[in-house]
Formats: C-alpha cells, sequence, structure tokens
C-alpha cells in the first residue's frame, strides 16, 4: 500500500514534494490504508516544517518528465505549476469582524462557498489570507478582471520549449490540492465566470480540453470578495461593478457582510502598523480613528460623498513615518479625492486635533493653506 500511495501523490502531485501530513493521511485513507500507517509513512520522512515533511526520495521513482509522459491528441501534454502556498502571517493584522466565521469554516474542512461583501479598503481580502495563515491552510488568490475567462480559471494551452502544454489554472490547482480558492473582486468580472458553475457545486470537474475529471481534495473550499453583493453599484460608486448572474451567486451557501472596524479596533490596527514602520504616536492614531470614524457618519448620513478606509488610514501612517509630518501625510494620502473634498477633511482633521493649527499643506492650485 506505500507504494500505491506514493505513486498516486506523483501522479496527483507532479511538481510537488513538500506536503503536509494531513494531505497524505486523508489521501492514505482513500487508498484504503489506516490512517496510523499513513501516519508513520510520512512521520518516517524529512520534516520541512511544523507539519510539512519532504517525499520527493519516496516520490522520485515514479516521476516521470515532460518528454516521458504519454502524448495527448495532437502532441498536447499536461503540466501544473506550484502556486498554491501557506500565506505568511502578518504581525500588524488585527482579527475583527467576521475573522472567526472564516476561521470556524475553514478549519471545519466542509466545502462551503462564502461570499464576503463591504466597501472598499475594510479587509475582507486580508482576513481570508489571515485565517488561512493561522491554521496552516494552503491558499490560492485569482484576481478577476473583465477579461478573466474559463482560460484563466481552468487553464489553457501554452508553448513550452517548442511544445504544446496544458498548463492547468488557479482554480484546478486550489482543487486538486485541497486549498483555499479565494476569488478577489468577483463582481468585476464578465459572464465569462459561468465557467466555475460545476465548480462552486463541490463536485468532480471535467476539463473539457483536455478529458481529465478532477475530483476535489478534502478541505477544498471557496471565498469570494466584491465590494456589491452581485448586484452592481446603484449609487455609481464602484462603476466597475457589475450584475453577477443569480444562479450563480445561489451557489454561495452564506453572504458575509463586512463593516468597517470599531474605533478601538482601529486603534490597535494603526498602533501596530505604527510599530511596524517605527514611528509610534499615540495621539495621532487616536485622533486618526475619530476623524475617520466622523467622516464614515456623515458618508452614511448623505453629508459627504467618499470615505477614509482603514487601508487609507494605514497608508496615512505608513507616510508620516517617511515625512514626519501629520498634515502632509494626511493631505498626501487624500490627494486623490477632489479639491472641495480633499480640504473639507484637511479642516476637520484640524478640529479633531488641535496640535497641527499653523501647518501649512498645498493645495491643488499651488496655493499653500494655513491651519
Amino acid at each position: 500500500m506505500i507504494i500505491k500511495l506514493a505513486q498516486e501523490l506523483a501522479n496527483r502531485f507532479p511538481d510537488q514534494n513538500e506536503f503536509f501530513k494531513k494531505t497524505v493521511v486523508q489521501l492514505g485513507v482513500e487508498l484504503g490504508m489506516s490512517e496510523a500507517e499513513a501516519s508513520r509513512f510520512v512521520l518516517a520522512q524529512p520534516k520541512v516544517r511544523r507539519g510539512v515533511y519532504n517525499l520527493e526520495a519516496q516520490l522520485l521513482p515514479f516521476r516521470r518528465t515532460v518528454e516521458d509522459q504519454p502524448q495527448m491528441s495532437g502532441g498536447v501534454s499536461s503540466i501544473s505549476n506550484d502556486e498554491v502556498f501557506v500565506p505568511d502571517a502578518d504581525p500588524t493584522y488585527v482579527p475583527w469582524g467576521h475573522f472567526k466565521d472564516v476561521e470556524s469554516i475553514i478549519r471545519s474542512g466542509v466545502f462551503y462557498p462564502t461570499y464576503v461583501a463591504g466597501l472598499s479598503g475594510n479587509g475582507k481580502t486580508f482576513m481570508v489570507e489571515q485565517a488561512c495563515a493561522r491554521l496552516g491552510r494552503e491558499y490560492v488568490r485569482v484576481q478577476i478582471t473583465p477579461e478573466t475567462d474559463e482560460d484563466d480559471l481552468i487553464g489553457g494551452f501554452r508553448l513550452v520549449n517548442g511544445e504544446t502544454i496544458f498548463q492547468k489554472g488557479p482554480v484546478i490547482k486550489a482543487m486538486e490540492k485541497g486549498a483555499i480558492l479565494l476569488i478577489d473582486e468577483i463582481d468585476r468580472g464578465s459572464n465569462k465566470l459561468m465557467a466555475l458553475q460545476g465548480v462552486m457545486e463541490g463536485k468532480p470537474v471535467l476539463i473539457k480540453k483536455t478529458g481529465e475529471m478532477v475530483k476535489p481534495a478534502p478541505g477544498f473550499n471557496i471565498f469570494a470578495t466584491a465590494n456589491t453583493k452581485g448586484q452592481g453599484s446603484e449609487d455609481g460608486k464602484f462603476i466597475a461593478a457589475t450584475i453577477i448572474d443569480e444562479a450563480f451567486l445561489e451557489r454561495f451557501t452564506i453572504t458575509m457582510e463586512q463593516p468597517y472596524p470599531t474605533l478601538a479596533t482601529e486603534r490597535k490596527i494603526l498602533m501596530k502598523h505604527m510599530e511596524k514602520f517605527s514611528k509610534v504616536d499615540k495621539d495621532f492614531a487616536e485622533n486618526l480613528v475619530v476623524w475617520s470614524e466622523t467622516i464614515r457618519k456623515t458618508f452614511e448620513d448623505g453629508g459627504v460623498d467618499e470615505i477614509i478606509s482603514t487601508r487609507r488610514l494605514c497608508h496615512i501612517v505608513q507616510s508620516f513615518s517617511i515625512f514626519n509630518d501629520k498634515m502632509k501625510a494626511i493631505e498626501l494620502c487624500i490627494s486623490r479625492f477632489d479639491l472641495d473634498t480633499k480640504e473639507a477633511f484637511l479642516d476637520l482633521y484640524t478640529k479633531v486635533d488641535s496640535d497641527v493649527i499653523g501647518s501649512e499643506v498645498t493645495t491643488e492650485s499651488g496655493v499653500e493653506n494655513e491651519y
């Protein structure tokens, strides 16, 4: 049975030598081995890091180069690059919002497609990534654009060393490795995303271009992030957001609405970023969160058309560490807004932080304003 297990690992993961113990044991049980027998096989191999072992020596006899592999019709072979990885834990991350729910879903190992919606810059993508990091789960992120199609997602033919090779896409790689697939900005895609209909059901998928049937490995799951709920942007704030087909949306088990963090959480996030950039200023962090909270409440009441995201606050902290000037850091990070909005936000900050009164910043007209 050990030989059969090694052979199956070599066939399923042609370019991979390092495996999580759980992955190998699950495959062994699938092939009829006992958990104890499969576990002993893994533990006898060199340990790379916690829970990960190098099985190269065991798989080498079953490896075949591209030249040795049987040719498909038309002289086409198949390859799969190893792009799935366990993300690094970020020391600046502060768990909040739906983090515990996301962590529970991933830990369960159940196929449970989850849609995460929320305004820009509030940590949707980061949340899923860091949940994978903390649980040691493999993860692959797919960035969606209006041009994303089946070839980008499932895979397509590529010319490699003069040969036509079918290269598996990120979705198939995630399925084969039982990884977490993050579909980022899913509401930016076109109707070509319907190529994922079968994948969204958690069932084996036929790769039409090769005839290969791919069965999702245990632990495979899908998260999608978006600024809208798939119904377009009525206020025009996200004009690139499209209306997603209802049949596609129905395949998501749940939808999470991600808000911005509370004052306490956002304060903690900013302090961690200040520590990261070696520029700690508790009063500045406090003033920034009060300032952003005031703007968000005004935005909700319809008083302003723009908002200060958590991501933008982190950018301000980074800029402050470079220029050592609060008002300059704020001005540079909000200059993307129109002149009236920018000046209103700057004026509001001077009311929150009296220490900056007298600072000078340059407006888009080139005139220096004193606050």
